[in-house]
């Protein structure tokens, strides 16, 4: 395991970065995940100009969901809601997904994964990023159900 990059952590980090971090973590194992995160910075700022935690906010952005659909019953039947998605919410989404998205590339180390993924879902392509379009087109379809939302 290749220690992490310490040029690249800023000083009383980020809150969001800690987030994604606890999110990646595994069995309680902190100083891993956040060593898989730094190596993957460092792999983006190998791969682009552009600053590592730039591309990592445009990634998490970009994947950000703005609608999803809610299962709702109305007299025996069960209809898919478009609703808005709360801001802590949209967060926590846009990090599974583009943890999960990192997880389910295979053959290669977990920072090199997750830094392909975040350039990825910063230039609007890669399986997080479908991932949100897939939600965004379920509620377009679901949008006559509308009226039925809480």
């Amino acid at each position: 395991m290749a220690k992490p990059i310490k040029s690249y952590i800023p000083e009383g980090s980020d809150p969001v970065i800690e987030k994604f971090i606890n999110s990646m973590m595994k069995d309680g194992k902190k100083s891993t995940a956040r060593a898989i995160f730094w190596d993957a910075m460092g792999i983006i700022k190998t791969r682009t100009k552009d600053a590592p935690l730039d591309v990592f906010n445009k990634a998490l952005l970009n994947v950000t969901p703005l609608v999803e659909v809610r299962p709702r019953r109305v007299g025996g039947s069960v209809y898919q809601v478009p609703v808005e998605v709360n801001p802590k919410r949209q967060q926590a989404l846009a990090t599974r997904w583009i943890i999960n998205a990192a997880r389910d590339r295979k053959g290669t180390p977990m920072a090199n994964r997750l830094a392909l993924e975040l350039l990825d879902a910063s230039s609007d392509l890669g399986n997080a990023f479908k991932k949100k379009q897939d939600v965004l087109r379920m509620a377009q379809a679901n949008k006559a159900f509308a009226h039925l939302a809480k």
